[in-house]
Formats: C-alpha cells, structure tokens, sequence
C-alpha cells in the first residue's frame, strides 16, 4: 500500500475518532450542555466540576482512549508489517490526528477540549514508564498546591526529558523520532494551558479546595 495513501486513511479514521466529544455526550446524558457550565470545556475537569467526580473519571478514560487506541493499533500493524515497515511516521500521524479530533472536533464546531487526556493516552501508548513519572510528580504536585492545570504543566515538562533520560541509559530504549513527538506533545500540552499560567500568575487559577470532613 503507497505510503501517502495510508497516512491520509490513517489522519482521516483517526481524526474522526478523536472528535467524538465524551464530555458533550455525557453531559446529555444528565441533561446538560456541558459547553454552558463551569468553564465551559468539554473536558474531563469541567465535567468534575459541573457533573462530580465519577462521570469525570469515565470521560478522562474515554478522552484518553482516543490517543491510546489508533496509536497502539497502528504500532502493531507495522510490527505485524501490515503497514510499511518504515511507516513510523504514521504514528505521528495518528497522535497529532487524534489530538485534533479532540481539541478541534468536526462535531461541535471545531471547538473542542484541552487534549490533555488524549495526550496522556498517546504516551502510554509510546513511553508508558515515562509516563508512569510524569503521573508521580502530577500527584505530588496537585496535592501540594490543589492546581490541576499546574500539576499538568509540570508533569507534561519532565515527561520529554525523563524520556529521553531513560532511553540515553538504555532503562527504555525509544526512537528519535518517538521522542521528538514526546517533547512536542509535551510543549502542546503546556500550551494548551496557556490561559491557566495567566491565570496561575495573577493568582486567579481555579483550585480545588479538600472537602471538610
């Protein structure tokens, strides 16, 4: 199969995909425009903020599918050399199409969520123990200061860079071209909080407050 034709096959499904809006659906599903509450996102914070914490965990599960799923799918298939063997580039392909499909989705007029979650699926998918740390220092962080958006900044910073640390010695080899794609979604990600650092700096950034008991 030519090249060319695959990775427009490949852009085209998975971006498709990506766009499912599961915040949207859910919030439907409880009667709601998410889209007219709470920060008005359709991602898995404003559904805990506006929906609870359950119907957050599932649409982060959901939202993080869309990047684990194509990219794992089309890993195996040039593995098992249904694509190209020298097709790495339709992994690329398939992460940043289902970071569109997510962040710019032909559903809701190309207005989408953050892609943090879908993100984070991608990495599992390439780099699941770099992922593993970036998710510690996540957890220290948040429940330090109780900011999600700057814990999700910190740990997207020293996702690309415990990559490559544990491919250098060898702890878990990556391609170049995986770990570009990993410093590049990392920089996505902190830029799709840039709105949060504004707030962050002005001292204005939501934050979630520990429940009296």
């Amino acid at each position: 199969m030519n090249n060319i034709y695959e990775y427009a096959m490949i852009a085209v499904i998975v971006y498709l995909f990506g766009s499912i809006p599961w915040g949207f659906i859910l919030g439907k599903m409880k009667g709601i425009d998410i889209r007219e509450h709470g920060s008005k996102n359709v991602g898995a914070t404003n559904v805990n903020r506006v929906l609870g914490k359950k119907w957050a965990l599932v649409c982060f599960l959901l939202d993080f599918l869309k990047g684990f799923i194509p990219v794992t799918i089309v890993t195996h298939l040039i593995t098992v050399e249904i694509l190209s063997k020298d097709a790495i580039y339709a992994v690329i392909i398939a992460a940043f199409a289902a970071f569109a499909g997510h962040v710019w989705t032909i559903y809701l007029g190309f207005k989408g969520g953050k892609g943090i979650a879908t993100i984070a699926g991608i990495i599992v998918a390439l780099a699941p123990l770099s992922f593993v740390i970036s998710m510690v220092i996540w957890t220290i962080v948040f429940y330090s200061t109780r900011y999600v958006s700057l814990a999700s900044i910190i740990a997207s910073s020293v996702l690309p860079l415990s990559a490559y640390l544990l491919s250098k010695y060898e702890i878990y080899p990556l391609e170049d071209t995986v770990l570009g794609l990993l410093l590049l979604l990392a920089h996505l990600a902190v830029f799709k909080h840039k709105d949060n650092i504004k707030r962050l700096l002005k001292g204005t950034e939501n934050r979630f407050e520990k429940k009296e008991k």
